[in-house]
């Protein structure tokens, strides 16, 4: 009874410290999954692209941030922005600024899974068969009609079990933040560990926190799947 008090709410208990520490972890993924999908999208969209100079830049973009660690990545956003941001606000306005740790940790994260979402549209696009791309251009449809009407409904469809591994891991990842000062829940659950002296209880609950948003992630997603893909014919 004494352990299960420490997880209690008020002063007693870290119970609500918990809770906010599990909104943080939440809020941050979902923050950084529409960044990072836009960002991967248009990634592929540069690879795929006639252009050379876009080609190069995005195939070096994805070569880096998936060649480097994900923490690694985290410290270069987190005080390089903060050191390019007070060089150029220094430059012109004469202040002084410090890169929120929540949009730091957003980019970061955004940057590392857009590199490897870059990777499943791409494996899309190869899925989607030329003659559609000829069609529409025969029916007088733009490029942007092509893509919004008759190419990006299918893209959906078959990047949607490669976006949905990158998501749970993306989930999993978000826990890097705590080392730039986020109050996530591995961040939470640490100070609690050492401040009570029982690691394997907080650092157990911290396990079923993450297995129960991955259960209740893969429930979510498996749903979604089956939305998408109604009306196939099998």
């Amino acid at each position: 009874m004494e352990l299960l008090s420490l997880l209690s709410y008020g002063d007693a208990g870290w119970g609500d410290e918990i809770l906010s520490g599990i909104w943080v972890t939440i809020s941050l993924g979902l923050a950084t999954l529409p960044f990072g999908l836009l960002l991967g999208f248009f990634l592929a969209l540069g690879i795929n692209s006639r252009e050379p100079s876009l080609q190069v830049s995005a195939k070096i973009f994805t070569t880096i941030f998936r060649g480097l660690p994900e923490l690694l990545t985290l410290f270069i956003v987190f005080y390089g922005a903060q050191i390019l941001g007070n060089f150029l606000f220094q430059k012109v306005f004469g202040i002084n600024i410090e890169i929120n740790s929540f949009v730091a940790g957003m980019i970061a994260l955004g940057f590392v899974f857009s590199s490897y979402a870059s990777e499943v549209f791409l494996s899309a696009f190869k899925g989607i068969n030329q003659g559609q791309y000829e069609g529409a251009s025969a029916l007088g449809l733009s490029r942007f009609q092509t893509m919004r009407l008759i190419i990006l409904p299918q893209l959906i469809k078959l990047a949607l079990p490669g976006l949905s591994n990158l998501w749970l891991i993306l989930l999993k990842e978000t826990s890097l933040v705590s080392v730039i000062g986020l109050a996530d829940t591995i961040r939470v659950t640490g100070i609690a560990a050492r401040v009570e002296k029982e690691p394997f209880l907080f650092f157990s609950l911290a396990c079923l926190i993450y297995l129960a948003l991955t259960f209740l992630s893969s429930v979510g997603l498996e749903k979604i799947e089956k939305t998408v893909r109604r009306g196939e014919v099998r």
